[in-house]
């Protein structure tokens, strides 16, 4: 009895960190689908961009059901919870992106390109933010201020660009044509915001454990 008390018990400490990378590899992953159906707009890669939101959601599913059944944990339940949503977050508006771009029948444009190569950096500070954070938290952090420092570049970029696009507007046609692009644009922002707010949670940790 005393056995599986102690089973029942055991902080899940691997699962949930093993989890979390699984997420930030994810993250990774589905800004490089979107940079390779910028390059080649197809179906395949659609369907490809598709696929991976679907395996990022199962992994995030199975973090939210680990939660449930474990009542102890390495970190904060609440920090576990809401770090693993904010990833999952940014990768479903990665893929939103492009799922408005074909709703739309939008081309890609220079914003949306330049913006991506932003968050493809975030998505690689973060993987990394998740390699580090129980064992090196310091480290951590500092891939987490990297991650906070992309989204104020993304930020930029994206006012700049829709400064650049609301300029002139010719006829009702090329107004709708902005306001398609704006929403585009918007998913790749809330992507960025979604990021820092696990960047704010990563760091939150940190100051828990000094």
């Amino acid at each position: 009895m005393m056995e599986w008390l102690k089973r029942f018990f055991k902080p899940k400490q691997n699962n949930f960190l093993q989890l979390l990378i699984q997420q930030g590899e994810f993250t990774v992953i589905s800004v490089e689908a979107l940079q390779a159906y910028l390059k080649k707009p197809n179906e395949k890669r659609t369907v490809q961009a598709r696929q991976v939101e679907k395996d990022a959601d199962e992994v995030y599913r199975i973090l939210v059901h680990e939660l449930e059944d474990s009542f102890v944990t390495p970190l904060d339940r609440e920090d576990i919870f809401a770090l693993s949503r904010a990833l999952d977050n940014f990768i479903d508006y990665v893929y939103d992106t492009i799922e408005e771009m074909v709703i739309f029948e939008l081309e890609p444009f220079p914003a949306i390109s330049e913006i991506a190569a932003l968050l493809l950096e975030m998505a690689r500070e973060l993987h990394l933010t998740m390699e580090r954070l129980l064992d090196h938290p310091r480290v951590a952090n500092e891939h987490a201020r990297r991650v906070k420092k992309l989204e104020n570049q993304v930020e930029r970029t994206y006012r700049q660009s829709l400064a650049d696009l609301f300029q002139g507007p010719e006829d009702t046609e090329h107004i709708m044509h902005m306001l398609k692009c704006r929403e585009v644009l918007r998913h790749l922002s809330n992507a960025a915001d979604q990021g820092d707010m696990a960047a704010d949670i990563v760091m939150d940790i940190g100051v828990k454990w000094s």
